[in-house]
C-alpha cells in the first residue's frame, strides 16, 4: 500500500506540476508528498524530476515511469470500479472542474447533496474559466460553457443557456444606448473574457438575417467571468453574459439588458469525460445527478 500511495503522489505530481499541488490534492502536507517522492526515487535507484529553485520537471527516466505509472492507477481504479458495481456502494475521489460563475451559483451548491447521499465518495471541485486537459490535468469530469465539441471525450448535454449583453445605467447614460450591432463597434468599451489560447474574440448576436460575428473591442479584458460582471456593475463599459449569471442584477436594476432584439447565441451547458469513465458508478452516478439538479437550477 505505501508503494501504491507513493505512485498516487508521483502521478499526480507531473499532472499538477508541483509537489505543493500534487500533495494538497491528494490532501497531504508538501513535506509527506515529497518524502513519498523521495521513498520512489530510492527504490527505483533513479531521479524522477529536475529540480531548480523554481521548476519541476519530470527527467527521461520520470516521463517513462508516468507514462507506466498512470496506467497501474488506472487499472486499480476501474478494478475497484467493478466491485464497486457489484456492491452498490460507490467510494473513491471525483475530480471535477467548471468555469468559474457556473461553478460557483450552479455545481458547488449541489455536490454536499451528492455527498451525503454517497458519503463514500469524495468531490474534489477547481474553477477555473480557462481551457482544461481532462486527461493532462487528471480530471474525471469536466463542466462546459460554450461550444461542445470534443470527439475524444462523452459529453453529456445539459442545457442551452441565454446570453445577454448588459451594462450600468450609468455608463449608458454617458456612452449613450446602443441601437445596433454596428454601434459596439464604434463608440462602446466591450468588457472581453479572455486568456491564453481563448476562443472568444468575438461575438455572435443573432439577427434577423442570422448569427452576426461582431469583432468586439474594449479597453479592458480578464480571464475571470465574475471580474467582467463587476466591471459592468462599476460602469465600465457593456459585457457578454450568461443571463443566470446576472438576473438578479437585471432584476434589481444595477444593469440593463442591451440590444435585446439582437442578443447573443445561447451557449451550450454541459459535461465531458473519459468514455472508460462512464464504467465507473460514482462518475455515472454523479454525472446523472449533476445532468439532472443543474437543469432544475437554470430553469429557476
Amino acid at each position: 500500500m505505501p508503494y501504491l500511495e507513493s505512485l498516487r503522489v508521483f502521478v499526480r505530481v507531473v499532472e499538477l506540476g508541483s509537489i505543493t499541488s500534487g500533495g494538497r490534492d491528494l490532501r497531504l502536507t508538501p513535506a509527506v508528498a515529497s518524502n513519498r517522492i523521495k521513498e520512489l526515487e530510492g527504490r527505483l535507484g533513479a531521479r524522477l524530476f529536475n529540480r531548480t529553485t523554481r521548476n519541476l520537471s519530470p527527467t527521461e527516466v520520470g516521463k517513462v515511469f508516468y507514462d507506466h505509472a498512470r496506467k497501474v492507477i488506472l487499472a486499480l481504479e476501474e478494478a475497484e470500479a467493478v466491485v464497486a458495481d457489484f456492491s452498490d456502494h460507490p467510494r473513491g475521489t471525483i475530480r471535477v472542474t467548471a468555469p468559474l460563475g457556473v461553478g460557483r451559483r450552479i455545481i458547488a451548491p449541489l455536490i454536499p447533496a451528492f455527498s451525503e447521499a454517497y458519503p463514500d465518495v469524495d468531490v474534489r471541485l477547481r474553477l477555473s474559466d480557462r481551457n482544461v486537459d481532462l486527461l493532462e490535468d487528471g480530471l474525471d469530469v469536466a463542466f462546459v460553457l460554450g461550444e461542445l465539441k470534443d470527439s475524444n471525450f462523452k459529453l453529456r448535454k445539459i442545457a442551452d443557456c441565454d446570453r445577454v449583453l448588459v451594462a450600468a445605467p450609468d455608463y449608458l447614460s454617458r456612452a449613450g444606448l446602443p441601437k445596433t450591432p454596428d454601434d459596439l463597434l464604434k463608440a462602446h468599451n466591450c468588457l472581453l473574457l479572455r486568456f491564453p489560447r481563448s476562443p472568444e474574440y468575438f461575438w455572435t448576436l443573432q439577427t434577423d438575417k442570422g448569427p452576426r460575428k461582431i469583432e468586439a473591442t474594449g479597453r479592458f479584458d480578464a480571464d475571470d467571468g465574475d471580474v467582467l460582471t463587476q466591471w459592468a456593475l462599476e460602469g465600465a463599459g457593456i459585457a457578454n453574459k450568461v443571463r443566470f449569471e446576472v438576473a438578479k442584477h437585471l432584476n434589481a436594476g444595477d444593469l440593463v439588458e442591451v440590444l435585446p432584439e439582437t442578443p447573443p447565441l445561447p451557449a451550450a451547458f454541459g459535461c465531458l469525460y473519459p468514455h472508460r469513465k462512464f464504467q465507473d458508478p460514482k462518475i455515472r452516478l454523479f454525472v446523472d445527478y449533476m445532468s439532472s439538479e443543474c437543469r432544475k437550477r437554470i430553469a429557476r
